[in-house]
């Protein structure tokens, strides 16, 4: 007996579509943006210098893989890792404010980070099922977290879906703050 296949609805609004428009407004606010990866290990950059002209507003970031890097090189706290685990919207924050950070040149803060933190699997890690996610933004006025995310399927498609989320969420922040929701 066939299997009934399993209904996925799609957006027709693709990864690079999402990318451009934070691009887009991050160049028309005069802004720029940083990122601290982990689970997505460069996805998040790798999206957003596909958009041409995306060197204007993107300074930079680090795959902060391995933890001693969280704390070392995005000022990730010792404690909260030994109390909480690396997954934890505490530690997404803090790295998208250390983004921010490692990303300053010439005495010109960075106005927006993103961090993320996650598990991609093939293991649990921290007592976290595999496709939990946090995401961190940090903006010129102050750092939110979203999850935890519980995204199915493959590593691959873990990493997939949280890339397009932190866009996606950095795409929201940006509208609010352009809006004057967010002040």
């Amino acid at each position: 007996m066939a299997s009934i296949p399993v209904y996925t609805q799609r957006s027709t609004e693709t990864l690079l579509d999402i990318a451009t428009d934070v691009i887009q407004m991050l160049g028309q606010a005069d802004q720029t943006l940083g990122v601290a990866e982990s689970l997505t290990a460069g996805g998040v950059m790798a999206a957003l210098t596909s958009v041409p002209g995306s060197s204007a507003v993107f300074r930079g970031g680090v795959v902060s893989y391995a933890t001693p890097l969280k704390q070392q090189l995005l000022g990730v706290e010792s404690d909260l890792i030994a109390t909480m685990g690396v997954i934890d919207p505490n530690v997404a924050t803090q790295m998208a404010e250390g983004a921010r950070k490692i990303t300053t040149c010439d005495n010109t803060p960075t106005a927006w980070g993103i961090g993320t933190t996650g598990v991609a699997g093939p293991a649990s890690q921290d007592g976290k099922p595999v496709g939990t996610v946090y995401i961190g933004i940090a903006s010129p006025t102050g750092t939110r977290a979203w999850g935890p995310f519980n995204f199915p399927g493959t590593r691959e498609r873990i990493r997939e879906a949280t890339v397009l989320e932190a866009l996606s969420r950095l795409r929201e922040e940006l509208v609010a703050y352009r809006d004057g929701v967010r002040k």
